[in-house]
């Protein structure tokens, strides 16, 4: 399975998960299976409403996501194209990469989801 991560820059498993899903410089997948990691550019940054989060997965396989925050829409606009969304549980891809192999990951639902950059999210 391949799992997708918004990184705030490149640092292999070290690398530190953006608190957003949206504004994130870039993306880390990780293949569970062959242990490796790919980076992908973030074509789609925002910083206020109006991301469109597949604009920047065109083309690119992956299972799910793993994230800190989301909003409502992307989660949304994600969940409508089959791609199901996970809280983060740690700061690092290993950490949250090892509690999915230990425990699982919750499944973010709309009653989780940032509320706007006003002070609302709660990550």
């Amino acid at each position: 399975m391949k799992v997708c991560m918004p990184v705030e820059d490149n640092q292999g498993l070290e690398s530190i998960l953006c608190g957003h899903f949206g504004s994130a410089p870039g993306y880390m997948l990780f293949d569970t299976e062959s242990g490796q990691l790919e980076s992908v550019d973030n074509k789609n940054e925002h910083h206020e409403g109006g991301c469109n989060p597949m604009a920047s997965f065109a083309g690119i396989d992956m299972d799910f996501l793993v994230v800190a925050g989301i909003g409502g829409g992307a989660l949304m606009k994600l969940n409508q194209a089959g791609i199901r969304v996970f809280q983060a549980a740690g700061r690092t891809i290993k950490e949250n990469i090892d509690v999915l192999n230990q425990q699982g990951l919750p499944e973010f639902t709309m009653q989780q989801t940032c509320q706007g950059h006003g002070g609302g999210c709660a990550h």
